[in-house]
């Protein structure tokens, strides 16, 4: 009896431990934002710096944004996403995310890096702010010329 008890709680232990340990993880960076992901064995939770992924983003187009590489691959019950974001806007954010969970799931099964590539999903944004120059106003904006 108190063999069978402790093969149970070691099996529950192990399955606590696939449960815990991190599958995949991917890096996302978009302007300044960066977000770190981590997939675990799960049900399709998504967690961002400790909050549920809905309360974190709250416009459709970034929660969009952010679901693309997933339903693309439909593995929205698969895993539980982890996510660490920090720097930069909503919308920057949003980007970062989805490039990380790309790279994550390309990094999970090379299959899905196929079509993660032709969704364009794995693809880097590499546009940044321009800086200012000095004797301009901005970046290209100059000073209003004043002939008199």
């Amino acid at each position: 009896m108190k063999e069978q008890v402790k093969k149970i709680r070691k099996a529950a232990a192990e399955k606590n431990l696939l449960k815990s340990t991190p599958i995949s993880h991917g890096v996302g960076r978009r302007k300044t934002s960066i977000a770190r992901v981590w997939l675990r064995h799960g049900d399709g939770e998504i967690i961002i710096n400790g909050k549920n992924f809905s309360t974190y983003f709250h416009t459709d187009l970034s929660k969009r944004l952010v679901l693309e590489p997933i339903a693309t691959t439909s593995t929205s019950s698969l895993f539980k996403i982890e996510i660490n974001l920090s720097g930069g806007g909503v919308h920057s954010q949003a980007g970062a995310v989805r490039l990380g969970i790309s790279r994550a799931l390309a990094s999970f099964n090379e299959e899905y890096k196929k079509t993660l590539r032709d969704s364009g999903f794995l693809t880097v944004d590499a546009r940044r702010k321009e800086r200012k120059k000095y004797g301009q106003k901005g970046a290209r904006r100059k000073f209003q010329f004043v002939k008199r």
